[in-house]
């Protein structure tokens, strides 16, 4: 929320007073931080363009700390290009059109070279627009709709093909759920994802009546009348499934109306794309068991880069009882890779280091390689895990590393197009028409 000015009664009086202060400010900076300011030319400034207050700073503050312990690591093994890396943070607050603004001040006020960061869509789509407009480079950590291929962002999250639909696919032929409830968070990622999933189980043989739609805003809190109509979906006895897209600290009070409806996961199962191990942390799991989420990471997943992962991360934040989730994996991935496009490139300029991109690969944290497409598209494996009492995931169900897709095989208008920017310079190519559709993210 902007604050109104102290003197918003006297515009000229306020213009002179302003411009009085940055004047002094200017000359006081000058004058004693000149030193500083030169060896602040001497850092590579990474922006970390994450929540730190609202609603989605449950899920997000653990991506700033994430960022935090990259930076603080590679600075250790020497930095880049010889440089050390400076880390600005900015707190965007869930205000979506504040993260425009913020990423508009990471670029033109920081200058920073790369900006990590957002988490949910609806904040994605509101910074679009200024990396594009300024050249940024953004690395965007969280599962997402797909529909969308921008040149400035490189997506190291999950596109639908990555969860959604692995996870509709367990249900229908593990479980054999036979009506769907669709329910999510009222804004892009949810009502998108939603709209391929339709398409894809009618085309599936799910009857319409059998697929049940609701929004919530963010934050919503009562759901027992939602959870009511997810129950007698079921009266006539079929199967009943719950893909979750809700969102933020709204997930909370989901899970704890399906514990007091004393709905388990056999009843009704639920598999979600936005609930972790840092929302279940805060949460008395012992109803939730067997519930279900899909994600490309778990903390479970044992392998030799997961221990060591987990126990830099406990180091870096002095808690063993903190957890790590799928977005800070991508975190991890994303900025490797880009420290390796950045040496390969011998530069941080955005179109250099964009290049160098492709082709990027990185061990993931539960074993195989990630390897960035030409799409701006991570290839991860799918997982599917069973929420345990702890609050941690039992893996159930993995794949072999399958490539993000920008644009649905599933909506009739997606088909058709795809996002090559190595070779064709497009994010939005018609392979029917054989034309480049647009360039900049309108979409």
């Amino acid at each position: 929320m902007r604050r109104k000015p102290l003197l918003s009664g006297w515009p000229a009086l306020e213009t002179d007073m302003t411009f009085l202060k940055t004047m002094l400010s200017g000359t006081i900076v000058a004058a004693s931080l000149g030193s500083a300011v030169m060896a602040a030319d001497d850092t590579i400034k990474v922006g970390v363009l994450h929540s730190l207050s609202g609603t989605m700073a449950i899920s997000e503050t653990t991506l700033k700390d994430t960022m935090l312990m990259l930076v603080e690591q590679q600075n250790a093994k020497g930095g880049v290009l010889g440089k050390q890396l400076e880390a600005v943070v900015v707190d965007p607050a869930s205000d979506w059109p504040l993260f425009a603004e913020k990423a508009r001040e990471l670029l033109t006020v920081h200058n920073v070279d790369v900006i990590f960061g957002n988490w949910t869509s609806v904040s994605r789509k509101s910074v679009l627009p200024v990396i594009e407009e300024l050249n940024g480079l953004l690395f965007y950590p969280v599962q997402y709709e797909g529909e969308e291929s921008s040149k400035n962002v490189f997506y190291t999250g999950a596109a639908p093909n990555q969860q959604a639909i692995p996870a509709t696919d367990y249900f229908l032929d593990e479980l054999g759920i036979e009506k769907f409830a669709l329910l999510g968070t009222d804004y892009v990622y949810p009502r998108t994802t939603n709209n391929i999933l339709e398409s894809y189980l009618k085309g599936k043989g799910i009857a319409s009546e059998d697929i049940f739609v609701n929004y919530t805003p963010f934050g919503h809190s009562d759901w027992s009348k939602i959870v009511a109509d997810v129950v007698a979906l079921g009266a006539d006895g079929k199967k009943v499934g719950v893909i979750s897209t809700i969102n933020g600290d709204a997930n909370i009070g989901f899970y704890k109306e399906l514990a007091a409806a004393g709905i388990s996961a056999d009843d009704i199962p639920v598999v979600a794309f936005s609930v972790g191990e840092e929302e279940l942390s805060g949460l008395d799991t012992s109803n939730l068991v067997g519930h279900l989420a899909a994600w490309n990471y778990f903390m479970s997943a044992d392998t030799p880069e997961n221990a060591e992962f987990i126990k830099t991360w406990h180091a870096f934040i002095g808690d063993d009882k903190r957890v790590t989730n799928d977005p800070m994996e991508a975190h991890y991935i994303g900025f490797n890779m880009w420290v390796a496009a950045v040496e390969a490139a011998g530069t941080t300029d955005v179109d250099a280091v964009r290049a160098e991109m492709y082709g990027q690969e990185f061990p993931n944290l539960t074993g195989g390689t990630a390897v960035m497409g030409v799409n701006h598209h991570l290839s991860k494996p799918v997982l599917i895990g069973e929420i345990q009492a702890d609050g941690q995931f039992d893996i159930i169900s993995e794949t072999d590393p399958v490539p993000g897709d920008a644009w649905t095989d599933f909506l009739p208008e997606s088909a058709v197009l795809e996002s090559d920017w190595k070779d064709l310079g497009c994010g939005m190519y018609n392979t029917e028409t054989k034309t480049c559709v647009q360039i900049l993210s309108n979409y």
